[in-house]
């Protein structure tokens, strides 16, 4: 009987599809799997039946690169978001597909040279292939990351350099950073003698940078290449900087990848947060506009083993 119930279950959910005009149907065990070729798109049929019944694969049709990862992502979300009863988003399709974030994560220029690869131009490196498939999550999945994603909080320490990310109170990641240095100084940018140190206070993610043009605070002079700590020299790299507005105010204090690392645990910007490039690529997802930042400066923390300490007071 059981058997014969699941029979009709099926031929049924095969007669559905049948009605939506979704290309290359496969069937793994009882739960059907629509694979859409994105230069065709949907027929409109497909729309509301195709995500009822169970997650959707978009399969790529091309290589996409670093340099044309955004605005390949963006086409997708702007295609399928019609599709989903849930709010689609770049950050939605990613953490429906983490694997994504880790191939971007893997693009960092000092991971790359412990493989001995150099890589002079980062935006030229390949991050989706032809025949990649992406997850396009069922109504249930879709809500349930939407909602995940509306509770990430952005924990910095001054003091102790380390930026925590959070879902509601649950600790996700830890990571190294750079801070502002303990100074004033005259930025041509903002035509004035500046503070240096990192502000604390409470806000949230306001902006995000996916193409950053990069300028010399200072001289306020545009520039296009870096030189590593390996001494080695680059073009810069494509990675998103995140905007930060602290206490209601925008006071330019970014969050953003930094191509020296050696620097990072230092007072060492002029007032952003600094990261690995890896590093970034994680903090980005984990921080979609609106996103809750508290920026702190407590000396008294706990270590790894519940153990009171005090931090050096660099400000």
């Amino acid at each position: 009987m059981m058997r014969l119930q699941r029979m009709v279950l099926t031929m049924a959910l095969f007669s559905i599809l049948g009605s939506c005009k979704v290309k290359n149907q496969a069937v793994i065990g009882e739960t059907i799997f629509a694979r859409i070729e994105p230069e065709q798109g949907l027929d409109v049929e497909a729309s509301a039946d195709t995500v009822k019944i169970g997650p959707t694969y978009i399969v790529l049709d091309k290589d996409v690169t670093i340099g044309h990862y955004f605005d390949h992502l963006d086409s997708l979300v702007t295609r399928y978001d019609s599709l989903v009863p849930y709010p689609l988003s770049e950050h939605l399709l990613v953490h429906a597909n983490p694997w994504v974030m880790d191939t971007l994560a893997n693009t960092d220029y000092y991971r790359l040279m412990a493989k001995d690869s150099f890589v002079y131009d980062q935006r030229t490196l390949r991050v989706l292939q032809e025949g990649d498939s992406l997850l396009l999550p069922d109504p249930l999945a879709g809500e349930q990351i939407h909602s995940a994603l509306n509770q990430l909080v952005i924990d910095i320490n001054i003091p102790e350099y380390k930026l925590r990310l959070f879902q509601d109170s649950v600790l996700l990641y830890t990571f190294p950073i750079r801070v502002g240095q303990n100074r004033k100084r005259y930025l041509k940018m903002g035509d004035r003698i500046t503070d240096l140190r990192t502000i604390t206070g409470e806000g949230h993610i306001v902006r995000h940078a996916k193409n950053p043009d990069f300028y010399n605070p200072v001289t306020c002079k545009r520039f296009y290449l870096t030189k590593r700590d390996d001494g080695k020299t680059t073009l810069m790299p494509q990675i998103p900087w995140i905007e930060t507005e602290i206490n209601g105010v925008r006071n330019g204090q970014m969050i953003h990848p930094t191509t020296n690392p050696e620097t990072l645990g230092k007072a060492y910007s002029n007032g952003c947060i600094g990261t690995r490039e890896a590093d970034a690529w994680i903090i980005y997802y984990h921080a979609p506009i609106g996103t809750s930042v508290r920026i702190r400066y407590d000396l008294k923390v706990k270590d790894s083993l519940g153990n009171e300490k005090i931090l050096k007071d660099i400000y």
